[in-house]
């Protein structure tokens, strides 16, 4: 470790990233398709005229610091990160349906997300009813508009206040007055259509969104810009999550054959999987986040949830605007063991193809990717458990520079939260058990359910599926009614055709929609 003792200071240029890291880091945004060569050889050119700046700057502080660790500032040493008096992201407004309240758990809070017409907003409420504790989420949005308990028809309004309880009489008390009957609403606004949330129903910050807002993505209200959106569930934590998103070295071997290889033109091939040096230097870090240089640009982590990387490609011809995207992962800590994740790549080039292709079909590739190391990280988790979440540091060795992203993130939980997060006592601190493999990745309970566009398709297959059974069983059940003379050879052996094809497409089709939309094994071993 000592010979690498200077090499996270900041520093203002630094080496491009060879061209493998470069497309996996680009895999959503452009939906598995090659990314252009002059993009890869634009980081090659650079990589000659590129050098690391090895001076200690003024503002760092000079405490001994692991050498691939970045320095933190000195007048940020003190500071705790205060994990409810964030916005979190909830979902993306697009699968979100106004018709239903939605249960939804943000940092070990269960909440019920839905939409109040009245007041033409989306709510986020605490996810029970006060009368006897039950999930609000299992409601239904009334005749009034108002949210009301399916277990005793208790109804409220857009601020939490009961509006209406069945069982008092008229001309008794008001009890639907009490501040008991009430239910936590949370500050709640829509932004670069997310829906955000602040989990402090407290009445001090009834208004902070006056004087705090969730971060901007400009881009994401640009309408050169093409954005569009994705979500999923993980069985492993968040920490687990970030780690894994700013870490660009796993991708050749992690998601292997997924993803198509680098040109091997001036680069050699160090192994099967092309993995290579990776140059990233942490320019700052501090309470709100790490910035990085990589990829010949910068990246951001904005504490807690957003990690984004900015890049631009050379205009085709010299009057287009230069081509730019973003890479944005939201990261919401769900409980221990369990994050999500919402992401979107916006660009304002090659905006034709998710124009007339809809999300689920995206969907399919970017879900096989996310599975080929969700069960490794899955176990990962669960042994850095083993030896302590606060002692990451010291299990793990980390001597290169392609893991100085995950490094200043641990870098940054443990100084600003002491290593883990803060769930404000609700948990043990133990994970779940692990379920099967089948279950662990299943796709239906992680994405499917959660996402507008693939639970359409989703039903509109399976009913396709039944279809072409009821096709298949029909046809060939005319074939067999009918008298033999009554129908000709040709007509005979054209239904029998037809049934063979109709079963055999309803049987693909199943299995396409259990591989797709269920689980899909990835066996590293064999490929």
């Amino acid at each position: 470790m000592e010979a690498l003792n200077v090499s996270f200071v900041p520093s203002p240029h630094i080496p491009a990233t060879p061209a493998k890291v470069i497309r996996r880091s680009q895999f959503l945004h452009f939906h598995l398709s090659s990314i252009p060569s002059s993009f890869v050889q634009s980081y090659d050119r650079n990589k000659s005229s590129s050098k690391i700046l090895t001076a200690l700057s003024s503002s760092v502080s000079t405490e001994t610091l692991d050498p691939t660790e970045p320095a933190l500032e000195t007048d940020s040493q003190q500071e705790t990160f205060d994990w409810y008096a964030q916005w979190y992201p909830v979902m993306p407004v697009c699968d979100l349906d106004k018709r239903v309240p939605h249960a939804k758990k943000v940092i070990g809070l269960d909440v019920v997300v839905w939409w109040d017409r009245n007041e033409s907003e989306w709510k986020v409420f605490d996810d029970t009813c006060p009368h006897r504790l039950a999930p609000l989420s299992e409601g239904r949005i009334d005749q009034w508009g108002r949210l009301q308990c399916v277990y005793h028809g208790w109804c409220f309004n857009g601020s939490g206040d009961c509006k209406f309880i069945p069982q008092a009489p008229p001309d008794g008390p008001p009890v639907h007055t009490f501040k008991k009957a009430c239910v936590a609403a949370y500050p709640t606004t829509v932004q670069n259509d997310i829906v955000w949330f602040w989990p402090n129903s407290s009445p001090e910050y009834k208004d902070i969104l006056s004087s705090k807002k969730p971060p901007y993505i400009a881009e994401l209200d640009d309408p050169s810009y093409i954005k569009t959106m994705g979500n999923r569930e993980f069985p492993f934590g968040y920490e687990i999550l970030i780690e894994n998103l700013v870490d660009p070295a796993h991708v050749p071997y992690a998601h292997f054959k997924l993803l198509p290889g680098p040109p091997a033109k001036n680069r050699v091939k160090l192994d099967r999987e092309g993995g290579a040096p990776i140059d990233i230097t942490i320019n700052k870090l501090d309470i709100e986040g790490f910035h990085a240089s990589r990829f010949g640009g910068i990246t951001n982590f904005m504490a807690p949830c957003v990690y984004k990387s900015a890049f631009s490609l050379p205009s085709k011809k010299g009057n287009e605007p230069q081509r730019r995207g973003l890479l944005l992962f939201f990261c919401v800590p769900v409980g221990p063991g369990k994050s999500r994740l919402i992401y979107t790549f916006p660009r304002n080039f090659g905006v034709w193809l998710d124009r007339i292709m809809p999300r689920w079909v995206f969907h399919l590739s970017q879900n096989r990717i996310l599975d080929s190391d969700l069960y490794l990280l899955h176990l990962e988790e669960r042994k850095i458990m083993e030896v302590g979440a606060t002692n990451w540091q010291k299990a793990c060795f980390v001597p290169t520079k392609s893991d100085a992203q995950v490094v200043a993130f641990r870098r940054w939980l443990k100084t600003y939260s002491g290593g883990q997060i803060n769930w404000g006592g609700k948990f043990s601190g133990a994970l779940p058990p692990t379920p099967p493999k089948e279950q662990l990745m299943d796709r239906y309970r992680s994405h499917v359910v959660n996402c507008s566009s693939c639970s359409l398709a989703y039903k509109s297959l399976n009913a396709l599926e039944v279809a072409l059974q009821v096709i298949s069983f029909g046809s060939i059940g005319v074939v067999a009614a009918t008298k033999q003379n009554a129908m000709s050879a040709a007509a005979r052996t054209s239904l029998v055709l037809m049934t063979v094809l109709c079963f055999a497409a309803s049987r693909w089709l199943a299995h396409f929609i259990y591989k797709n939309f269920h689980f899909h094994d990835y066996d590293h071993a064999l490929l």
